[in-house]
């Protein structure tokens, strides 16, 4: 898991020399080449032209050694973790994706149009990267449901004190009292995302406030609105809170999902004190302290144990 998150902030740099460069890479060829396999893993084929791919991707990062083994290996380990994800069926959504994908292109000040010619042109693909993407987000949430949050997972009484009594107060943060404005763009008709967009936009400068969100439902067509209650800032999942915290008129920005087009409305917020704010906070800093460390122990576990009862052969 650390390499794949590493992935895509060390692509950084070389998206940026590529899109400096004035010759593209010698794998943009190698990947319109012939396919053949070149691994099968639970009768999941890996190409040649995916090998190629994940090599250009390597490269791109700047890595070194033997990319080619490198690269089957990544291959052979996202399978298995496609595999699993759609098995338990927490795979993000293609606009989680396409979101996350659009914002790394701005991220380095690029169009996603100039994002795809650069991935085409380094012999990596959007479509590749993409791929890449999906599975480093719906990895990670596949590993916390099944172990946990590892060693952010639920503190024991004595943890707890004993953690009190090392910080000598209890930590303050953030209680936020939420409701959930959902504009639904049913499957059957993504092509309407963009007006649903603009109607959720302009809808929040009329929105009344959480205690007549219900009727307020009530004058557009097909609005849901959910009660998420108490969520404290720690527990905020990272794709809301930068909309949060940049928050005015007590809605968020607009977010496209899988269920269409939502924002939250901010209820109330205040700041809080107690053992289960106290809880939460630790929990975020130890996950906090293993996403610096590196791999959470869980996902090499996880991975591990689908890699003994896979069939996989080598080409």
């Amino acid at each position: 898991m650390a390499q794949a998150k590493n992935g895509i902030s060390l692509l950084v740099a070389g998206v940026i020399a590529l899109s400096l460069s004035v010759s593209p890479a010698p794998l943009g060829s190698q990947a319109m080449a012939a396919t053949s396999v070149v691994a099968v893993v639970n009768k999941t084929a890996i190409t040649s032209g995916d090998l190629a791919h994940r090599v250009a991707f390597l490269r791109l990062q700047r890595k070194t050694g033997n990319l080619q083994k490198m690269a089957k290996q990544e291959l052979v380990d996202e399978v298995l973790k496609r595999d699993e994800i759609a098995r338990v069926g927490m795979s993000v959504s293609t606009a989680d994706v396409d979101a996350s994908f659009a914002r790394f292109a701005a991220s380095n000040k690029m169009s996603v149009e100039q994002l795809n010619t650069i991935l085409d042109r380094a012999g990596v693909t959007a479509a590749h990267f993409k791929a890449f993407i999906a599975v480093s987000m719906s990895w990670p949430r596949l590993v916390n449901a099944r172990y946990g949050a590892g060693a952010g997972s639920k503190l024991s009484n004595q943890d707890l004190v004993t953690r009190l009594l090392e910080n000598k107060q209890k930590p303050v943060t953030t209680e936020y009292m939420l409701k959930q404005v959902i504009f639904v763009v049913p499957a059957s008709k993504k092509g309407i995302v963009g007006k649903r967009k603009a109607e959720a936009e302009k809808s929040r400068a009329s929105f009344p406030g959480c205690d007549q969100a219900m009727q307020f439902a009530k004058n557009y067509l097909d609005v849901s609105i959910r009660n998420l209650g108490r969520v404290l800032e720690p527990e905020l999942p990272p794709e809301w809170k930068p909309l949060i915290e940049k928050a005015s008129g007590g809605t968020t920005a607009t977010r496209v999902t899988e269920r269409g087009v939502e924002y939250l409305a901010i209820c109330n917020q205040r700041q809080v004190s107690d053992d289960v704010a106290a809880e939460i906070v630790f929990r975020a800093e130890d996950i906090g302290k293993e996403k610096k460390d590196g791999e959470n122990p869980n996902a090499a576990k996880y991975l591990e144990d689908l890699r003994s009862k896979a069939q996989i052969v080598m080409q």
